[in-house]
């Protein structure tokens, strides 16, 4: 099973559409796609701005805000299938079909290690990653990706959250960064690894 996140920068950009579809042909049965928070996560921002409310309410929002982008993917390519728990995720992967995950099972009631700005749809595809016991993860981001870059320099640079480090350090799953531009070679990647 591989976690693909699927930046919300990419919410706007032709090339969503494409990254949805290639992994829906390649990827049945093998996929989970993580969305970001995009501009729906960027407008939580600013009303926390405006109102001055706590982060744990900033979390809350910003999960409905991936619930919002993970609709959207669906919208976009109604093959994909919404799962909002590890039962339905495994189910949707039995099926053979590309299950987005709607992480709406991590709101919260009282604050925790979450529940804060540092820790992004990035970290969170990280936390479901492990829970699912994958084999890859996947980041898909908008901007150019150095894939040579070590991971605290991406994090350092904000390209990736500053809590993400943290996650995968003692992952038992391959952790890739990508571009936009990579749909190659994410296709390649899931074309020729064999399945465990």
């Amino acid at each position: 099973m591989w976690v693909v996140k699927i930046g919300g920068s990419l919410s706007h950009d032709p090339a969503l559409r494409e990254w949805l579809t290639q992994l829906w042909e390649v990827g049945g049965g093998r996929v989970v796609i993580v969305p970001g928070g995009g501009d729906f996560a960027d407008a939580v921002r600013q009303y926390q701005i405006e109102w001055r409310f706590d982060d744990l309410a900033a979390h809350n929002m910003c999960l409905l805000a991936m619930a919002q982008y993970a609709i959207l993917m669906q919208g976009v390519l109604p093959e994909l299938v919404l799962a909002s728990s590890e039962e339905r995720i495994r189910g949707a992967l039995r099926d053979g079909q590309v299950a987005v995950w709607v992480p709406t099972g991590l709101m919260r009631v009282t604050p925790d290690s979450t529940t804060n700005w540092d820790t992004t749809s990035d970290s969170l595809a990280a936390m479901l990653s492990t829970t699912l016991n994958a084999e890859r993860l996947m980041v898909v981001k908008s901007c150019p990706v150095d894939a040579s870059a070590p991971l605290e320099t991406l994090a350092a640079s904000g390209v990736i959250d500053a809590r993400f480090v943290s996650h995968v350090k003692d992952a038992n799953y391959v952790v890739e960064l990508f571009s936009k531009d990579d749909i190659g070679l994410m296709r390649d990647r899931l074309l020729n690894v064999p399945v465990v």
